[in-house]
């Protein structure tokens, strides 16, 4: 038997290509951001479908889109191409974003209920696939424990900019005078046109690296159980569905409050929105930061209890003062970056632990369970939101003018819902036990595994001159230990 030496460490990853890595970012929380707070209330307002109506469009969608999440982590983690196995996907979820941004953004007049509901599935098979391929991706790309905070906040801060687009649309068609029923449609085409360039730049600039397969073990219905149920995947699950009905919740109601409750244009609230959006630019890569000092857990209570106290202060805001309205949207918006950055990073960190115990990569299915969890918090920040609005009495039709109880109204369920939840979300990581030393324990094993076994390690960039895959083999002489699998 030979006995092969352990592979050495990687090294920080250069920022070019962490840069050429997030782009995939730059049209997922474009469509995030446009979805979340322009296409429902334009299907209300503009194309007089009704507030339950769009309401449950996507609830029944969100509903019927979740179990799929689950699947897709699984085909991931078991593909193995030449091309590589995330990169792969990542040109695969591609053409149904596209496609749904022309038919969703560009409906003709008198859609209805099932028109909105097909596409609507279709955006989010697109968004699921490239979502979960580029945080699996993230994950086998930065292996360190901090390494993994400062991608995933790069990623969030490049994500910024393609949110940031998106809310530049509406207020510079309010500057131009142009009505706000084509700001929808605008954001369509910016995203189909955004999407091949950003996923071309991810494929062709980044390496991946395929872990080994370790024999013994395969992976059966219970086994999803079992992820779950691990002390420190329950906390992230529960975290992440508390710290995305927070936000989604808010973002749901977002234009309602700022123009009716506030006093703001639709262009005012706009550029409000980008100065939250943007302050993430900032806000991701410091609360990553922030994770290497005091830890990723300790960092998420931070976040949320800032969060939390910021948004209360928001009803104290003079109506139509856009001066002092920037700084508590910066700071919110700064911390609120914290939330997907820490977490994601967390689960990167879990799935390695998952790894040492399995033997098998299960990063695809571990991003896939998270998010669904967020699939759930988004079908409930709309659906129930705009019931609970249309119950009380507000109503979202253009041109109406609501009374000062619904507004109120209005008022509550724009700030209570969202603050509950973020604080529950903060109290989740409480007692939080996979922390930097005991995932440098974990790394150091895998490490040391991953050494005994041959495989393809690496499928590097695609080369300039040739447009062709290189690859990097590492060869091993195998000893398997008969527990080596378990």
């Amino acid at each position: 038997m030979t006995q092969a030496s352990p592979a050495p460490r990687a090294s920080t990853l250069p920022l070019s290509t962490i840069f050429a890595f997030a782009a995939t970012s730059l049209p997922i929380q474009a469509v995030v951001i446009a979805v979340a707070v322009y296409l429902p209330r334009h299907y209300a307002s503009h194309l007089g479908v009704s507030l339950a109506a769009v309401g449950g469009a996507f609830f029944i969608v969100r509903m019927i889109d979740i179990p799929v999440d689950g699947l897709l982590g699984w085909v991931m983690d078991k593909t193995r191409t030449k091309w590589g196995r995330y990169r792969l996907w990542t040109v695969v979820g591609a053409p149904f974003l596209m496609a749904s941004m022309y038919w969703l953004f560009m409906p003709a007049e008198g859609v209805g209920i099932g028109y909105l509901i097909f596409w609507l599935l279709v955006m989010y098979l697109g968004t699921s696939i490239l979502s979960l391929s580029h945080a699996a991706w993230a994950a086998t790309l930065a292996p360190a424990y901090n390494d993994r905070s400062r991608v995933f906040g790069i990623m969030t801060a490049v994500g910024v900019l393609g949110a940031a687009a998106v809310l530049a649309i509406p207020i510079i068609a309010e500057a131009r005078g142009l009505p706000d029923s084509g700001n929808v449609a605008t954001m369509g085409w910016f995203i189909l046109a955004l999407t091949p360039i950003a996923v071309g730049l991810v494929v062709w600039r980044t390496p991946e690296r395929i872990a080994p397969d370790i024999p013994g073990h395969q992976f059966k219905l219970r086994d999803y159980w079992s992820l779950v149920s691990r002390p420190s995947m329950a906390r992230i699950l529960a975290a992440d569905l508390c710290l995305a009905l927070g936000p989604g919740w808010m973002s749901a109601l977002y234009l309602f409050f700022f123009t009716d409750s506030r006093g703001f244009t639709t262009g005012q609230a706009s550029i409000l929105l980008a100065v939250y959006i943007l302050a993430g630019f900032a806000g991701a890569p410091m609360m990553g930061r922030l994770a290497m000092m005091i830890s990723k857990h300790r960092a998420v209570m931070v976040a949320t209890t800032g969060y939390s106290l910021v948004l209360i202060s928001l009803m104290a805001i003079p109506k139509g003062n856009m001066l002092i309205a920037i700084f508590p949207m910066f700071l919110a918006g700064f911390l609120a970056a914290g939330f997907n950055v820490l977490t994601r990073a967390m689960t990167a960190d879990i799935a390695d632990e998952v790894r040492l115990e399995q033997g098998r990569e299960r990063s695809g299915l571990l991003y896939a369970i998270t998010t669904m969890t967020t699939k759930i918090a988004g079908a409930f920040s709309i659906g129930l939101t705009f019931l609970v609005l249309e119950a009380v009495g507000y109503q979202a039709k253009e041109g109406v003018v609501n009374t000062p109880q619904a507004i109120h109204n209005l008022e509550l369920a724009y700030l209570i819902g969202p603050v509950v939840f973020v604080m529950l979300g903060g109290a989740c990581m409480i007692g939080y036990g996979l922390d930097a030393k005991r995932h440098a324990d974990i790394r150091r094993k895998l490490d040391e595994r991953d050494a005994l076994y041959t495989e393809t390690v690496t499928v590097e960039t695609l080369a300039t001159e040739n447009l062709t895959l290189e690859t990097v083999t590492v060869e091993r002489t195998i000893a398997v230990p008969p527990q080596a699998g378990r």
